[in-house]
């Protein structure tokens, strides 16, 4: 990946994200338009930082750093987004940090066969 290919990767990152995990809300119960848009908008803080860490070290440390840094961040996220969704969702079905573990499986899960894909 190149400086100039980061944009790109990190919009379609976003993009895919809020897409699969607003499909995979609403298969789960999430019908509430508010309990939707707060799920775009809590990825729109938590997944460019998900990104920036890992490419900034894997140009200036190394690929493994990158790896680690990917499932540390991954389970910050987690336990971050499960106490914004505690605060803000009015979906009650399913545990919060359930439906952030959900939510985050699906994203991380179908990105990782896009990209091997793409």
């Amino acid at each position: 990946m190149t400086i100039n290919e980061i944009p790109y990767y990190m919009c379609r990152s976003l993009i895919l994200t809020i897409i699969i995990e607003v499909i995979v809300g609403i298969i789960i119960g999430i019908k509430n338009k508010k309990d939707i848009l707060n799920i775009v908008l809590v990825n729109m803080i938590t997944n460019p930082v998900v990104n920036i860490i890992p490419i900034t070290l894997n140009v200036y440390v190394s690929l493994k750093a990158r790896t680690i840094s990917i499932y540390i961040l991954e389970v910050i996220v987690l336990f971050t987004e499960a106490l914004i969704y505690k605060k803000v969702l009015s979906y009650k079905k399913i545990n919060y940090f359930l439906v952030s573990l959900i939510l985050n499986l699906s994203s991380y899960g179908i990105g990782e066969v896009i990209n091997h894909f793409v």
